[in-house]
């Protein structure tokens, strides 16, 4: 059994503010500890539920988060950004499983640290009409290649996010939100351990999981937070501006679509 895990960090029990998430942040050492050891938590479950290969991507801001002389010895491990695939990088049909560890609810939900990829410059994304965040839009990527999203780990309104796309998903709700930079935590220790069981929980009922799609084809609205990252965004030639604030775009196909999304994200934030 194959196991893709993608490890963010808002999610992660005792994370609560950008001083544990950015890179600059005073706590932000702790943030990456306490990341470290949800994931290799995560591994273990994993490997007890049989898993015989795991790729964990780091999926947090410069995807440079993981500390590896702490990380469990019995996977891989892709880290660094620029990715293709983002936070799902590495992700194919060969893969049985996924996991999404440490995830946040989208931007404008009331879960803690909420954002959808970007917090400085994406206020929704709608993809036919319907506003997905991280969680959905990372489970359709692993749809896409028909490998099923099994586990969501984070606050109980990530896990609400997930429960509301997906059938029968197992969530890990290791804190809950209070306001946007306050939770009430699981110790790590206690985390840790729920994870574990969660990921053994999920990988058992893996079968009884359909993979997340979103039927295309696609019309996708990206708005920003304000006019002038739609103007940066704008000179990509595939998007019509539809207000001040929105962009909007078609694909036949959902990876290109994310694609696409990603490279406005990026654009508007040069």
């Amino acid at each position: 059994m194959k196991v893709f895990i993608s490890a963010d960090m808002e999610g992660v029990a005792g994370v609560v503010h950008q001083e544990h998430t950015a890179r600059d942040g005073r706590e932000h050492d702790r943030a990456r500890k306490l990341m470290t050891e949800e994931v290799n938590a995560a591994i273990r479950g994993a490997l007890e539920a049989g898993a015989t290969e795991i790729l964990v991507n780091d999926s947090h801001g410069t995807m440079r988060n993981l500390i590896p002389e702490l990380l469990h010895s019995e996977a891989e491990y892709i880290i660094g950004s620029p990715k293709m695939l983002s936070m799902m990088q590495g992700i194919d049909e060969s893969f049985d499983a996924v996991i999404l560890l440490g995830h946040h609810a989208r931007m404008g939900q009331s879960g803690i640290l909420n954002h959808s990829f970007s917090g400085k410059v994406v206020r929704n994304i709608k993809i036919n009409g319907v506003d997905y965040g991280e969680i959905g839009i990372n489970a359709a990527i692993a749809g896409s290649f028909d490998v099923p999203t099994v586990l969501v780990t984070g606050c109980q309104f990530a896990g609400a996010e997930a429960e509301d796309l997906i059938s029968s998903i197992e969530t890990a709700v290791v804190k809950q939100t209070v306001n946007r930079v306050s939770s009430r935590n699981m110790t790590p220790e206690k985390s840790q351990e729920l994870i574990k069981e969660k990921v053994i929980s999920a990988l058992e009922k893996r079968s009884q999981i359909k993979p997340f799609k979103i039927n295309g084809p696609y019309t996708v609205e990206l708005a920003y937070i304000h006019s002038g990252f739609a103007d940066a965004a704008e000179v990509l030639p595939i998007v019509e501006k539809i207000d001040g604030e929105t962009h909007r775009f078609e694909s036949d196909d959902f990876i290109t679509a994310f694609r696409y999304i990603r490279s406005l994200i990026s654009l508007a934030s040069s």
